[in-house]
């Protein structure tokens, strides 16, 4: 019968959808389905997470090893250069010690150190060793230079009262000029160091300049990465300098970071002392000078009024607002 053989054609096209359909329901197979897939793909995600956690906590560990060296090393050189300056200051003070006693040997026969009335020590021997043995009468004494040496000893603790006077009166003067009142309460009694221009001695605005970065928590410095790198290179023997954990690129080679008030105060004394030690119309001069100007320019206009302090070390960006 027809409508039979129909039905029958029916029947087996279902089941050839159903055929078709089956990979479909096993999307809600909790093994194999959708379930299961969304299972695999939150343990990835887990396990991508622990590797870059793991790998970034290494890696802080690495950065912070490293800064722990550096500060290591920085203070190791630190140490270095004060032993250098002892020793320094103690030939200063030997020189003239030895320049006395060589006047007091030329002053006796030129031969001996000792007078003509008292005759010179015999050495002893020593009867073990048969080697000629020094005594202590054989160390020439002058009582002309053992004055001379406690001369020269009161006039080292007296010139050190004079300069610690001076210091006393250069703090007073700073202090007085930061507060705003510029009648020190004490004045000089040695030579007052050359005013500027403007009738300021420079040693008073330096030290203003350093009382304003004290009280500053962080400055923003952009400049170029060769500036920067010159700059930290100048600055980081100084006992208060400390490198910004992080540097970033801005464009064109230019460089932006976060300088803390203690480190800017160290880059300020770096800056100092490079100007005044370098001859002009050298590199270093240029660089210290237009930087110290610079970071004296933002730094005086401070009134406390919660603003940003930017320092731009680039004459093609305006100083108030970013790139």
């Amino acid at each position: 019968m027809k409508w039979k053989d129909a039905f029958d054609r029916a029947m087996e096209e279902l089941k050839a959808i159903r055929a078709l359909l089956a990979p479909v329901g096993r999307l809600d197979d909790p093994t194999v389905g959708l379930t299961a897939l969304h299972g695999e793909l939150a343990q990835t995600r887990l396990k991508i997470l622990e590797t870059v956690q793991g790998g970034i906590t290494g890696l802080r560990e690495e950065n912070r090893e490293v800064r722990r060296r550096q500060d290591r090393m920085i203070s190791d050189l630190n140490e270095t250069r004060g032993e250098l300056r002892q020793l320094l200051e103690l030939a200063d003070v030997l020189r003239p010690l030895a320049d006395l006693q060589g006047q007091a040997e030329e002053s006796g026969d030129g031969t001996s150190p000792y007078s003509p009335a008292e005759p010179a020590p015999v050495p002893e021997t020593d009867p073990g060793t048969g080697l000629t043995v020094p005594t202590a009468a054989q160390l020439p004494t002058s009582p002309a230079t053992d004055s001379q040496g406690g001369a020269m000893e009161d006039n080292d603790r007296q010139a050190q009262s004079e300069r610690r006077g001076q210091d006393d009166v250069l703090k007073q003067k700073i202090e007085a000029a930061y507060q705003g009142n510029s009648t020190p309460t004490a004045q000089p009694s040695a030579v007052v160091p050359p005013a500027t221009a403007d009738g300021q001695d420079p040693l008073v605005t330096h030290g203003v300049l350093l009382l304003k970065a004290a009280g500053v928590a962080s400055v923003d410095l952009v400049a170029h990465r060769d500036t920067w790198e010159w700059l930290t290179a100048l600055a980081v023997d100084h006992d208060h300098f400390r490198t910004p954990p992080s540097v970033e690129d801005v464009k064109e080679g230019r460089v932006q970071t976060v300088l803390s008030g203690r480190s800017l105060i160290g880059l300020l004394i770096k800056l100092w002392d490079t100007r005044h030690a370098t001859t002009p119309l050298e590199a270093d001069w240029a660089l210290a000078t237009t930087a110290y100007n610079r970071i004296a320019a933002e730094l005086t206009g401070v009134d406390g009024g919660g603003q940003t302090i930017r320092i731009v070390l680039d004459d093609g960006l305006p100083h108030e607002t970013g790139d």
